[in-house]
């Protein structure tokens, strides 16, 4: 029995299209970074408590610039605070975005797999000693159990 999750084509020409609009949507947005996950890692977050607390900063340090250093650039911090409200919205659509492709590119990984094990399954029962031999020997391959290294013992064997 199969479970057919996805019906669906991309054709190349679809596929060019939707890379040529991400492609286009990073154009559009040239301040992004790239950081590696020790940087990431390393960044204080901002959560949801947090957007308060910044938003409740930003007025203080706006409506009293004689108390922050002279090298505090309030512009630049208000420019921080916007941008995180501008992109939150992008932010939001674009994960919603890549779930339901990261779901479509599950189910249809499945329903190729599954119906490959029921093919493969098939050519097996059919028989060697045919023109399927050579196949199904190369296809054994991929369930094929290494050997267990020096020093330890089969599986099943203590």
């Amino acid at each position: 029995m199969t479970t057919d999750l996805i019906k669906g084509e991309l054709s190349a020409e679809q596929q060019q299209t939707i890379i040529q609009a991400l492609l286009n949507i990073q154009a559009k947005m040239p301040f992004m970074v790239d950081l590696t996950m020790e940087e990431r890692r390393s960044l204080p977050k901002m959560g949801d408590k947090s957007r308060a607390f910044v938003d409740q900063v930003l007025v203080l340090a706006m409506q009293n610039q004689d108390i922050l250093p002279r090298n505090f650039d309030v512009a630049e911090y208000q420019r921080d605070v916007l941008l995180v409200r501008q992109l939150e919205p992008v932010v939001l659509a674009m994960r919603q975005l890549m779930k339901k492709l990261e779901d479509t590119y599950v189910a249809a990984g499945s329903d190729a797999y599954t119906i490959t094990l029921l093919v493969y399954q098939a050519a097996k029962l059919a028989g060697k000693g045919g023109a399927l031999d050579e196949h199904l020997d190369s296809l054994a391959r991929r369930f094929a159990r290494k050997a267990p290294g020096p020093g330890k013992a089969p599986l099943g064997h203590a």
